[in-house]
């Protein structure tokens, strides 16, 4: 079989194919397993296939297909069921596979919702059931209409089928008028060998799985032949409602239940992190027990108001995960680990296995994350493994919990060779032996190299010429590798693009004399380059890939710099100021490790706070870091980040360089009416209608900037409890203030 690389080794052309072929394949999936109910693959592995197309994706974003496995849902309907469009749109869940998603899980709701650590955020935790997806409309407690989820949109008209399942009431009372009640249908074991066995005894099909006997029973276009399968059904949530159920998820399971309908008695409310995985960990430990197939736990933020803040994302909800349960392991021999340097300069250590079947599989490569993962710890310094590190020559257990791309989750330190070494992460890039460094706060290592790094410059130059970045026709991931190396015509900056055809010109082997290459088409190469020699400011600064500097960032330093000049000259006289930041983080690192006494480090805390506005750092350049990590979005993180690109002699060059062959177009104002519209808005102190995140979004989509800091710039600022500073400065420097209500009021929103 053919080699599946990692995501990170993909070139661009090599991620366009791969996206081709796992569209195909996920739709085939989906077809088999929700149109024909015959699947081939087991869930891990469709698992895998989605994650991995998922991460293809997130690093080429540009190459995303329009019919994306990621926007799909179930699969279309089948020829012969008539069709119903769902009132409510049938989502799916988004899936997480280990202690960590789950951690990642509850810190995005809280995060999102402007909740602290300690605030208190419940979450039912309910047996996520391997069955076939079903909705039921009442109407005036009648039951009036049962479909499949279908793609989500669209499914089909089973509801005579669903009529001969016990488990579903023909008619309930005290229900809302119109009530859609959304859940599993399933078969348990003993009735599946029941079933199998009268089949075979009859000469009939026998099914793989009690899943897809389940949805095959259903799905029968005689009524009478679903009648003589035993088809149970768990309810574990709704559709369109003319009426609330009740204010908790967990209220509303039990008014189903009250309704007559089975509902899970595993069904648990878990009052955090820990508790959600202890009661995972007990359901999982029942599971062979159960007479009933599950393939992980469904959590779901209890609170309904809370959910419908939460919302949803193109095709799951933001407030429930599914814990799948882990996929298949196996242990082999690791013979090797390989660095390889991404485009940032990460350095990213890859295990290169014995050749090993995991789920169906053959693998030979494992992710190995960062040097703290092979030490045996996570990135805050915690233990994983039991603190066992991983070696040379270890037997290692690996397993595909999702990625395509294995993961290593144990070492057998009894079959350790006599002769091991712990493994020394270099701390040279393996492709330029520039120094790979560390910095505070960064779980990986990274080359210092910059354009001078092979890997980092082909990886840059791909992504200058991305989709979202200048997107030049017929200059893709291919083209970039081949120009990269050329004796002739050589691209090693971004600005040699813009030279190619001056440079071919005068050569006396011209690219259209070259194999694969002709008149026409190196006429359109050099026609799609100068078409793009203009170009808005923030494609161009996300095209640099400076680290930190994604389609967001960009935008907001375009919005705030409005000009490319502006902008490097800001970052420029920020320089000094950005230098005592780093040295005051570099301090403060030091002392934190050293300090024990909370005063201490209360001490160190107002040390670093004050570096930056010492006296050797002049007032010009601390108003210029100011005004540049005062942009909200950017923080003193990404300031950085673009301190050190435009100080970098070599990386400067190439920028300087480039802006002479561009005419670089400023942002357009947002065309708005609103009241707030073209102006610099700043929010502060805590409020209690919205998050933050909420009120910038809502913010920037009437026309204004936001920003993170009080100036004469900010021409409006928002106040809620807990003010302070920027509630004084603003006052100052007269600036009009608003409490959240007045903000409401002004934008219409109260």
């Amino acid at each position: 079989m053919s080699k599946i690389l990692p995501v990170s080794e993909l070139t661009e052309e090599d991620a366009r194919n791969e996206l081709s072929r796992l569209a195909k394949e996920i739709l085939r999936a989906n077809r088999l397993y929700h149109a024909e109910d015959a699947p081939e693959l087991s869930d891990a592995d469709f698992d895998a296939l989605k994650r991995r197309n998922s991460e293809i994706e997130a690093r080429f974003p540009a190459l995303k297909r329009p019919d994306s496995p990621t926007d799909l849902v179930g699969a279309k309907v089948a020829d012969g069921f008539a069709k119903v469009s769902h009132a409510v749109r049938m989502m799916s869940l988004g899936n997480g596979f280990d202690d960590t998603d789950i951690a990642d899980f509850d810190r995005s709701i809280r995060k999102y919702l402007g909740l602290k650590d300690v605030a208190p955020l419940s979450y039912t935790a309910e047996p996520k059931i391997d069955g076939l997806s079903l909705s039921l409309r009442y109407e005036q407690g009648q039951l009036v209409q049962a479909a499949t989820r279908g793609d989500g949109e669209v499914g089909e008209n089973v509801t005579e089928n669903a009529r001969t399942v016990k488990d579903i009431p023909q008619k309930i009372d005290n229900a809302p008028d119109i009530l859609e009640v959304r859940g599993e249908v399933y078969m348990s074991h003993s009735d599946f060998d029941d079933l199998n066995s009268r089949q075979a005894a009859l000469g009939g099909k026998t099914f793989a799985n009690p899943r897809n006997a389940a949805a095959g029973s259903l799905r029968q276009l005689d009524p009478a032949i679903t009648k003589s399968r035993p088809l149970r059904f768990f309810a574990y949530a709704w559709g369109e409602l003319s009426e609330p159920l009740a204010a908790t998820q967990m209220a509303a399971i039990q008014r189903l239940r009250s309704f007559g309908f089975q509902t899970n008695a595993l069904t648990s409310l878990c009052g955090s992190v820990s508790e959600m995985l202890e009661h995972y960990r007990a359901i999982e430990a029942q599971r062979s027990t159960l007479g009933y197939d599950i393939d992980g736990v469904v959590y779901k933020v209890d609170d309904l108001n809370l959910q419908a803040r939460l919302g949803f994302r193109s095709t799951t909800p933001r407030w429930a995960i599914a814990h799948k349960f882990p996929a298949e392991l196996a242990w082999t021999r690791l013979e090797s680990i390989d660095i390889q340097v991404g485009r940032t300069g990460a350095l990213s250590p890859v295990a290169r296995l014995h050749p090993v079947t995991v789920g169906g599989v053959v693998v030979s490569n494992a992710t190995l994350h960062n040097e703290d993962y092979i030490a045996g710890r996570d990135a805050k310094g915690g233990v994983i493994r039991e603190g066992k590190d991983i070696r040379v020559g270890d037997w290692v257990q690996v397993y595909r919990a999702g990625d395509v791309i294995p993961k290593v989750a144990d070492v057998d330190l009894s079959k350790r060779p006599d002769d091991s070494v712990p493994y020394t992460f270099p701390t040279r890039c393996p492709e330029c032996q520039s120094d790979a460094i560390r910095e505070d706060g960064d779980a990986v290592r990274r080359c210092t190299g910059g354009l001078i790094c092979p890997a980092q410059a082909v990886e840059k130059l791909k992504h200058f010429v991305s989709r979202k970045a200048f997107d030049i026709e017929g200059l893709g991931a291919k083209q970039i590798e081949m120009f990269h190396n050329d004796p002739v015509l050589p691209i090693k900056t971004p600005a040699d693009i813009f030279t190619l055809e001056q440079r071919d010109a005068g050569n006396l082997a011209r690219l259209k004399n070259r194999d694969g290459w002709g008149e026409t088409s190196a006429s359109n190469l050099f026609a799609a380059i100068n078409e793009k020699r203009t170009i808005e400011l923030s494609r161009l600064l996300f095209a640099l890939g400076i680290r930190h500097v994604g389609e967001v960032g960009a935008r907001d330093l375009a919005l705030h710099y409005l000009n490319w000049n502006a902008m490097a000259r800001a970052i420029d006289a920020a320089r000094p100021a950005a230098l005592a930041q780093r040295r005051a983080e570099d301090a403060e690192e030091a002392e934190r490790i050293a300090a024990t006494e909370e005063g201490r480090r209360a001490r160190v805390k107002e040390a670093r706070e004050a570096a930056v506005v010492r006296n050797d750092v002049p007032d010009s350049a601390a108003a210029a870091w100011s005004d540049l990590i005062g942009v909200d979005g950017i923080g003193a993180t990404l300031g950085l980040s673009l301190s050190d690109a435009f100080a970098n002699g070599d990386e400067r060059q190439a920028f300087d360089d480039l802006i002479g062959h561009l005419t670089i177009l400023s942002p357009k104002a947002p065309a708005s009416d609103s009241p707030v519209a073209g102006k610099t808005i700043v929010f502060t102190g805590t409020l209690e209608k919205m998050t933050r995140a909420e009120a910038k979004a809502r913010a920037e989509a009437l026309g204004a900037k936001v920003s993170g800091s009080v100036s004469q710039k900010t021409d409006l600022l928002v106040a809620g409890p807990g003010a302070g500073s920027k509630a004084k400065k603003a006052a100052d420097l007269g600036i009009d203030t608003l409490d959240e209500d007045g903000w409401l009021q002004l934008i219409g929103d109260a």
